[in-house]
C-alpha cells in the first residue's frame, strides 16, 4: 500500500460519507480513487479525500453532477478564473436561497409551538 493511502472504509470514517456514497461518486466518475491495492481495493490519496469533501459541499446546494465535474476540474487545473468566479456567486446565491427557507421553516415551527 502506497504511503499515505486510505482504503475506502477509512476516508468513509474520515469525512462521514457512506461507503455507498462514495462509490456512487465513483460510479458517476467524480471522485476515482487514484489507485488500487493488488486485491483490488481502492486506494484513496489526501487529493482524493480533498475532492470528495468538496462534492459533499456542493451537494446539499443543489448543484448538478456535471456542474460538480466542471468545478472539480476548474479546481484541479487552477482555473479558469472565470468559471470559478461563476460557481462562487452560483454557491453565495444558493445558501441565499437556503438561509430564505430556513427562515420560513424556522417561523412555521414556531407558529406549530404556539
Amino acid at each position: 500500500m502506497g504511503h499515505g493511502m486510505l482504503q475506502i472504509g477509512e476516508v468513509a470514517e474520515r469525512i462521514g460519507l457512506s461507503l455507498r456514497t462514495i462509490r456512487h461518486y465513483e460510479e458517476v466518475g467524480l471522485a476515482v480513487p487514484s489507485a488500487r491495492s493488488e486485491g483490488g481495493f481502492r486506494l484513496y490519496t489526501e487529493d482524493d479525500v480533498e475532492r470528495l469533501r468538496v462534492i459533499m459541499q456542493m451537494k446539499p446546494l443543489g448543484f448538478s453532477l456535471e456542474e460538480m465535474r466542471e468545478l472539480l476540474q476548474a479546481l484541479a487545473d487552477g482555473g479558469p478564473a472565470d468559471r470559478l468566479a461563476h460557481y462562487r456567486t452560483a454557491a453565495a446565491d444558493r445558501v441565499e436561497a437556503l438561509r430564505a427557507q430556513l427562515t420560513t421553516a424556522d417561523a412555521f415551527a414556531q407558529r406549530l409551538r404556539t
